[in-house]
């Protein structure tokens, strides 16, 4: 298992119409093969601040498998505007 972990900004003022649309994609992401679970969370101290954290069983599921798919093409559509600056992903495993 590999947790994908990114820091998201939102853009001032759009941060509701983000949480809605991530509702939508989450629908996308989790019907992925090597999927295992996604959690989205709000930061307290910084307004527009959020961090996706999502389980995947292999490196190669998310970054081969989602990524080059078509629905990968969909969730890019729902969420990719709304981020400044664009989010570093990086993967991690336990220690």
């Amino acid at each position: 298992m590999i947790l994908e972990a990114v820091m998201l900004n939102v853009k001032n003022g759009l941060e509701v119409d983000f949480e809605t649309a991530f509702k939508k994609a989450s629908n996308i992401i989790s019907s992925m093969d090597g999927y295992l679970s996604h959690e989205l969370h709000r930061c307290i101290e910084v307004h527009g601040k959020y961090l996706l954290l999502v389980r995947w069983e292999s490196l190669e599921a998310h970054t081969i498998g989602f990524r080059s798919s078509p629905e990968y093409q969909e969730w890019k559509k729902l969420l990719h505007h709304f981020y400044e600056p664009f989010p570093i992903v990086e993967h991690f495993e336990e220690v």
